[in-house]
């Protein structure tokens, strides 16, 4: 490699924003910030069918938040702009007249019944499907008569019909296509748009792309693309075609199986770091197999020919983990600040009170989503629990009066609050009543948090103080002391 890197995502603004243009920018964007390069954001907004007008602002917002920043776009402007392909149809007019005129396309008449009973009469013949060169012969200058006069049609690439067309994946090797394999492939819609494929080269060239970093989906279509590259005499990028995400049955990754909105992520509590350390696992690995690594790690050591050809299976189970393991690096500030910017923060909760109850819950975090579930017991009152659940794990509701009444006698006395006072106080009520550790956790556990779960007992009698602690402890002492007086001791 020479040139500079130019690199580019094209996402389509049809829909919520796809992990995967987010898993395709992360290689790209990378790139060229490792070699000095440029990082482009173009807009594919020619199919006016499916084009949503508020998925462009999703888009941006979207790579935003997850710390993309790009050279040339929409947003930002450019040498070579406009950047959304709606606004260079007068580019792409252009450029199609040279094929026509240098024979590389033609025009075709065929209506949409035509090409319907053909792809019928393929079907049953069990042959190539695909279109049958009707118009191939057409003269041009007929043809230019026909268009003038308002007859509706196509232009097709004009594709070899004999030999073979290769050309070179950097990740798979040379790559051999037989012409009689490549579809005469349409260019240009009868409304006038360009299709995906004259777009994206057209662009590619004027935009001086020298990489085209891309999802392996379009591998099918790179002999399309290299014959446009020759029609219009410009030099060859370096394609990579990155393996699909999948789901656990490898099938593509779709949102039928798997949610592919980079807005679900966000609103579930998924942070930035982690959704990223994902993606880059999906397609490459570190030397010595570290899976938690940041993007300034990932910018070192990444290139573009160390990208994995494997299937990646999107795993939510590992997503989760690598989530808390990045989260546990934030800190309390830091932390503050994003649950208050995604509007996550627990009510009553300050970046002191936060700084406090955080090395509690930390270890069971793994997402944002969860310290306002994890911490509700901190600042405010928890839900009050079926009193049922008061009960010593194997025994009656009675068997959690003298756990509730000694252990509030025995904080009452104490005169400090600090971890080993409490570890020593519990004990002594523990073998005062000759009963294991879960019969005296349990009730306190769920008498202090109303969860049956949650941080080591010490650490919440810690965090919470003597007052809330011993006014709990009462609280759950008369509601257990009325149920089990009312004959529900079971």
């Amino acid at each position: 490699m020479t040139a500079t890197p130019r690199v580019r995502i094209a996402p389509s603004p049809t829909g919520d924003p796809h992990v995967g243009t987010a898993y395709v920018a992360l290689f790209n964007r990378t790139w060229a910030r490792q070699q000095g390069g440029k990082f482009i954001l173009r807009i594919d907004d020619t199919d006016r069918t499916r084009y949503n007008p508020d998925s462009e602002a999703a888009i941006f917002r979207a790579l935003r938040w997850l710390g993309f920043d790009w050279d040339e776009g929409p947003d930002i402007g450019g040498p070579h702009a406009p950047y959304r392909q709606s606004e260079r149809l007068a580019i792409y007019r252009e450029r199609v007249e040279e094929l026509l005129a240098n024979g590389s396309a033609y025009r075709c008449f065929c209506t949409a019944e035509r090409l319907a009973a053909l792809r019928v009469e393929q079907e049953s013949a069990k042959g190539h499907l695909g279109y049958d060169g009707k118009c191939r012969e057409v003269d041009p200058a007929d043809a230019a008569r026909r268009a003038e006069s308002g007859e509706r049609f196509v232009v097709r690439l004009r594709v070899p019909s004999e030999g073979s067309t290769v050309f070179r994946d950097e990740l798979r090797g040379e790559i051999t296509v037989s012409n009689a394999e490549i579809d005469d492939q349409v260019l240009v819609k009868s409304d006038g748009f360009p299709t995906y494929h004259l777009a994206n080269v057209v662009d590619d060239i004027a935009f001086g792309i020298t990489e085209v970093v891309r999802a392996e989906e379009w591998l099918i279509s790179t002999p399309k693309h290299l014959l446009l590259h020759r029609a219009f005499g410009a030099p060859l990028p370096r394609w990579f075609h990155v393996p699909l995400l999948r789901n656990r049955d490898h099938s593509k990754i779709s949102k039928r199986k798997n949610p592919v909105s980079l807005d679900w992520y966000r609103s579930q509590g998924y942070i930035p770091e982690a959704l990223l350390n994902f993606l880059a696992l999906m397609g490459w690995a570190t030397k010595d197999g570290e899976e938690v690594f940041d993007l300034a790690r990932f910018g070192r050591e990444f290139r573009l020919e160390d990208i994995s050809l494997g299937a990646p299976v999107f795993d939510l189970e590992k997503l989760e983990w690598l989530n808390g393991q990045h989260l546990r690096k934030l800190g309390a500030p830091e932390l503050y600040r994003r649950l208050s910017t995604e509007g996550l923060l627990p009510a009553g909760a300050d970046e002191a009170g936060l700084s406090r109850i955080l090395p509690v819950v930390v270890e069971r975090l793994h997402r944002l989503t969860d310290v306002a579930e994890k911490t509700r017991w901190y600042f405010g009152d928890p839900e009050e629990p079926p009193v049922a659940d008061l009960a010593p794990p194997k025994k009656t509701l009675a068997d959690a009066i003298p756990v509730l009444r000694e252990t509030r006698a025995a904080l009452e006395k104490l005169p400090g609050f600090d971890g080993p006072s409490l570890e020593r106080t519990l004990e002594e009520v523990r073998a005062r009543l000759g009963i294991p550790k879960p019969q005296l956790f349990m009730p306190l556990r769920v008498a202090l948090t109303g969860r049956p779960d949650s941080p080591g007992i010490h650490e919440v009698l810690a965090a919470l103080g003597p007052a809330r602690s011993t006014a709990r402890l009462a609280a759950a002492l008369a509601r257990v002391e009325s149920a089990a007086g009312a004959g529900g001791a079971r």
